[in-house]
């Protein structure tokens, strides 16, 4: 499996919830993740991901004198975010688990309000 970064995730996550062009993938993702990558960056990883087959190109249309191309996700393109998505809560709970352990044996570590401090 190739390795997999945080903008092919989030282009995944984002056409998960259907059919959408490139500039509504880029809006997604930074709502979503809370920055957005360049617009080449997003294109790249689109492309890489329909090389992959687990994204295709579904049309493009014009609108206000601009092509759009719209995009959706593969049924690959679903078991591969499923896997991924997996992998991070494995993560997630380990990270926890560790922190825990840490806590119970730094007095430098706290955790305050859900987060740690």
């Amino acid at each position: 499996m190739t390795t997999f970064g945080d903008t092919a995730f989030w282009i995944l996550t984002s056409l998960a919830g259907g059919r959408k062009h490139g500039y509504a993938i880029l809006r997604d993702v930074e709502s979503a993740a809370g920055s957005a990558p360049r617009v080449t960056t997003l294109y790249a990883g689109l492309e890489r991901l329909e090389q992959q087959g687990l994204v295709r190109a579904d049309g493009d249309e014009i609108v206000d004198g601009r092509a759009r191309r719209y995009f959706v996700v593969t049924d690959a393109g679903l078991e591969r975010l499923q896997h991924e998505t997996a992998a991070l809560e494995a993560r997630t709970r380990a990270a926890r688990a560790a922190l825990g352990r840490a806590t119970a044996t730094s007095p430098r570590l706290t955790r305050t309000a859900g987060s740690w401090a």
